[in-house]
Order: structure tokens, then sequence, then C-alpha cells
């Protein structure tokens, strides 16, 4: 998003209280007005709302976590979906105490939802992603996120303008369609992710996840493409501008989240906070990729990819370099708000569904509202299914190793995994159809419900099915047999699986057991996944370690007894 416009957005309408009053009157968030008020013996009435209101909110995020715990072993409910139930519960206490007048406590914000709560969530997704799967299934998850996205954005755009042009749903012009198509292009799969296992599933897991990521970049890229270009006078040599642009924002985006990853690595390797203060190490390293994002969305790039791949190159380097509080704390710590921006997401969708203002302009026509809200949502399946199964059968051609390729029942899960629709979707519904989350045209208003309602059907309904999917379709045994992960995760032990004499994850093995050495230029090609990691394995050891460090290039600091025993380890398996 323009980073102008957000950072503005975001100080002016940061948790606007919906009672149509000013900002400052119902949140207060400016400094001075705060500094004004603070020798009144007793807080104004939109003050005392604003504090009620914040309080409300942090309980229900409380009541979230711990439902959530208490569910945990459920067959059909996850915390996405149990956010969602209390947000609309809470939604309809509020609407019937305000006498139909409110249903939620804060407006929704895009701007805040871009700035605040989506970077932790994808930096933290490519902190915890396990690399070598992510990277192995690399052209795959590209062809999925970019290609098929693209590919579901003209399907959708192409069924909206087909069929909503006849419904009389409003005043839309081309540009409103093709938004749409942008916005149901853009896929949510947190549902799927929160029930599959990274262990016992991972060639599934990865696609899944990195699909979701990709999918997210491609899908703003579009989105601000549509709104920034003349589409009533798009010539050919414009489109193949456009194309040229996309190849340059993921290739400079991607390039900038390496090299804020690159740069905390070296910073903290040569300086090493860790000996006078843990908590130095832990700011910078959360500063570094916030800043990461923010530089991205300033020179107009894709603040999504940058982050995400700045998340990898951290915890390829830079985790490895802290000292090992600084570990436990920023692995835990990214993880908290990530996991904090999903729950306060989803519980304000759920609160936002009954939102009264936007459902009055369709209380005289529920059935179009309806059948609108059926055709995005078929257009969803179709466009979906016209990329995943092709593109399946197209990446299976490329594959020579059979546990490599994307089975029948996978490709189901695949196609399941990105149905379900969710904060990008509503935010970009939000960017496009009103103004600070209010709108007074018909037809916009259609269009936001519509959204609403797609986006709970798909997550109340696919989400809850999707785990005995799984389950049928991939029972555990069959699963841990099938694709056993070759890659562990974090170590919780810091120093065994950096000194053990077993081989690491880092060590390649062919189809027979043997150790993996590629030698010819007919390796490259029938197992160039193997190949390139192999030689990158190489490289980063001989090269871009000893620079920016990582696992095994530990900092030593002499009178640091936590150090001076894993270096003093490191040497002695070193002689051994």
């Amino acid at each position: 998003m323009n980073i102008s416009s957000l950072v503005k957005g975001a100080c002016d309408q940061l948790f606007i209280v919906l009672d149509g009053k000013d900002p400052l009157a119902t949140m207060g968030i400016d400094l001075g007005f705060f500094m004004g008020k603070m020798n009144s013996t007793s807080l104004a009435t939109s003050e005392y709302a604003a504090v009620v209101n914040v309080n409300m909110f942090v309980a229900l995020l409380c009541a979230c976590i711990v439902i959530g715990h208490l569910l945990e072993e459920s067959r059909w409910m996850n915390e996405s979906i149990t956010a969602l139930v209390i947000g609309l519960c809470t939604g309809a206490i509020i609407l019937l105490s305000t006498g139909g007048k409110n249903s939620h406590l804060f407006v929704f914000s895009e701007d805040l939802f871009f700035i605040y709560l989506l970077p932790p969530i994808i930096f933290n997704a490519g902190f915890q992603v396990k690399k070598k799967q992510f990277f192995r299934n690399f052209s795959t998850i590209v062809l999925f996120g970019a290609v098929g996205t693209v590919i579901s954005f003209i399907i959708i755009s192409f069924g909206a303008i087909t069929i909503f042009d006849r419904m009389n749903v409003g005043s839309l012009d081309l540009g409103d369609f093709l938004a749409l198509g942008a916005i149901f292009s853009a896929t949510d799969s947190v549902c799927t992710l929160q029930v599959l296992n990274q262990d016992e599933t991972p060639l599934l897991y990865s696609l899944v996840f990195g699909e979701g990521v990709v999918n997210d970049a491609t899908s703003v890229v579009i989105f601000n493409a549509v709104q920034h270009y003349d589409l009533s006078r798009i010539t050919s040599s414009d489109a193949f501008h456009l194309i040229g642009n996309f190849f340059f924002l993921y290739v400079t985006s991607t390039a900038l989240g390496v090299g804020a990853g690159l740069l905390s690595a070296y910073v903290i390797k040569r300086l090493y906070f860790g000996r006078h203060s843990t908590d130095r190490e832990v700011a910078i390293m959360i500063l570094m990729a916030y800043l990461s994002y923010m530089l991205a969305e300033l020179f107009y790039l894709s603040g999504i990819l940058t982050v995400f791949f700045c998340g990898i190159v951290m915890s390829h380097y830079t985790w490895h370099n802290v000292t090992e509080k600084s570990r436990v704390t920023t692995k835990h710590a990214f993880a908290t708000l990530s996991f904090i921006s999903e729950l306060f997401i989803f519980l304000y969708v759920g609160m936002d569904a009954l939102d009264i203002e936007k459902w009055n302009f369709v209380q005289d026509s529920p059935g179009k509202s309806l059948g609108v809200s059926s055709i995005l949502l078929g257009l969803v399946l179709v466009g979906r299914a016209c990329f995943v199964f092709p593109l399946s059968i197209l990446s299976n051609l490329t594959k020579k190793n059979e546990r490599e390729k994307i089975t029948c029942r996978q490709q189901i899960l695949i196609w399941w995994a990105g149905l379900m629709r969710g904060a990008v979707s509503m935010a970009l519904a939000y960017n496009q159809f009103t103004r600070l989350g209010h709108t007074q045209l018909r037809g916009n208003a259609i269009m936001i419900t519509s959204t609403i309602t797609v986006v709970l059907f798909s997550t109340m309904v696919f989400g809850l099915i999707t785990k005995p999917l799984v389950r049928l379709l991939l029972p555990p045994s069959r699963n841990m047999s099938r694709m056993a992960s070759s890659e562990q995760v974090s170590p919780k032990s810091f120093i065994v699986p950096l000194l053990g004499n077993e081989q690491g994850p880092e060590v390649e093995t062919s189809q027979n057991g043997s150790a993996f050495h590629p030698s010819s230029l007919r390796m490259l090609f029938s197992m160039p996944s193997h190949t390139v990691h192999y030689y990158w394995r190489k490289f980063d050891n001989a090269f871009m370690r000893p620079v920016f460090g990582g696992r095994g290039f530990v900092p030593y600091v002499p009178g640091s007894p936590t150090e001076l025993s894993v270096h003093d380890l490191i040497l002695e398996e070193a002689s051994s």
C-alpha cells in the first residue's frame, strides 16, 4: 500500500470508536490532548467510553485464548473460528444493547491492518518456516502463488463483469469489478495451517504456506495496479510495462528483505550486544524486521515479500548470533505477536459482520445480496480449481522423485486450503468500497456485505470441515511414513544439534540413502533442487557464514559461561 496514505490514515484513524464522533474526542490518541486532560480530576465521557472499549476488547482477546485452549483437542474447532464466533456473539450483544445502532467497538481501518497487524504475522511465518522444504518446492510455490493468483484474478474479474453488470447491483465501474478479482484472489490459509502439521505433512504444509504468502503479495500488487492505472485507456505497451513492474517488484522486494536480514546478522555478529544486554539484541531484531517492511512500503515495493524473506534470513543467520536467552525470547516474542494479531483480526471480523449501517442498504433486497455472495463464492471455487489442478500436473512433470510429486489427495487439500477468505480480503474490500469504514453508496455496501458473508461462510464452514478432511485424505500413519521431514525445527537445545556426530539437516542424501554429491550436469537436470541446495550449502559455509554468522559460527566472548562452553565444545568437535 502507499506509505504516505497509510501512515497518515493510521495516525488519524487508529481505533476510531464507532459512534460517529471525532477521532480525538473518542479515542484521544493525540498526545497533546492527553496532556491537556491530565490535570482534570475525572475522565470525560468520551475518554471513559474509549477506556471501556479497550478493556472489553482486551478481555475478549483473553477469552479467545482461554476458550481456544479448552478446545485444543476438538475435531472441528480452531482458534480462528473460535475468535470469529466470539466476535459474532459480542457483536450481537452490542447490537442489542445499543438498540440496533452499533455492533462493534472500533471501526475497521485497513491502515491499521497493513501497518501494524500484518507485518508480525508474515515475519513470523518466514522466521518459523522450514527453509529446506520451502526452497525445495520454491518453483511450485511461485507457480501457485503468482501464476495461480493471476489466473484466479482473471476468472473472478471476468465473472463479476459478466454477471453483476446484468444484476444492477449499483454504480460499479470496470475498476470495481477488477478490484473484486484481486480481493477474492487473496487466500487466507490460517485455519488450514492450524490443523496441518509441519512435521507430518512437510510437502503439503510448505506448499499451502508458501502459496499463501506469495498469494497475498500478488493480490496486493494487482489491487494497487488496478487502482493506479487508467483502465479505460490501457494499451499493449501498458500491459507489458505492468508485467515488467511485477517482476521488478518481486525481485527488489525479495532483495530488500534479504539485505535487511543480512545487515542485522552482520551488526549483531560484529557488535555482539549480548555481552552487555540481551534486551538490545531482541530490540534490534524486532526493529530491523519492522524497518524492512516500512522501507518496502516507502519505495512502493511489496512489504509482505520483504518482511517474509527478512524473517527467513534472520532465522538462518541472525538468530544463531545472539545469546541463548535472546534466542528463546525472540522465537516466542515473534510467535506471540503473530498470534495476537491473528486473534485481533478474526475477532474484529466477527463483530464487523453485524455492522447495521452496511446491512441497512441491502435490507430492501436481501435476495440480491445473498445472490451476489453466492456468485462470488462460486467464482472463488471455480477460479481456484482452474489453476490448482492444471498447475499441479505441470509441476509433477518437472519432478523426477515420486515423493516430491503432488498426489491427487494433496491437490484436493491444496484446493480446499485456499478457498477461505479472511483479513486481506476484508482490508482490500474496505479500501476499495468504503471511506474510513463507512459508505453511503448502495453498490459499495452490497460489495462490503457480500465480502463479509463470503469471509464468514468460507472460514466457518470450510474451516470446520478442514481438520476432518485432512484426517480423511491423509491419515497420520501414512503422513509419517510417506512424507517424513528431513529438517529439524529451531532447536530447543542450542548446543547438541550443532555439535553432534549425526548427519544434520544440511547433508543431502540420495534415494538409496547414501550421501548426495552431485558431480555432473546431468545430475543438475535430474535432481535440480538437491543439486542447487548442495552447492548453496558449500557457498554458504565457505563465504556467507564466516561473514554473517549462523549455525556453527556463534560469536565467542571470553568470560561468558554459555558461550565459553559452546566454544570449547566446538574446538573439541573440530579436533576429534
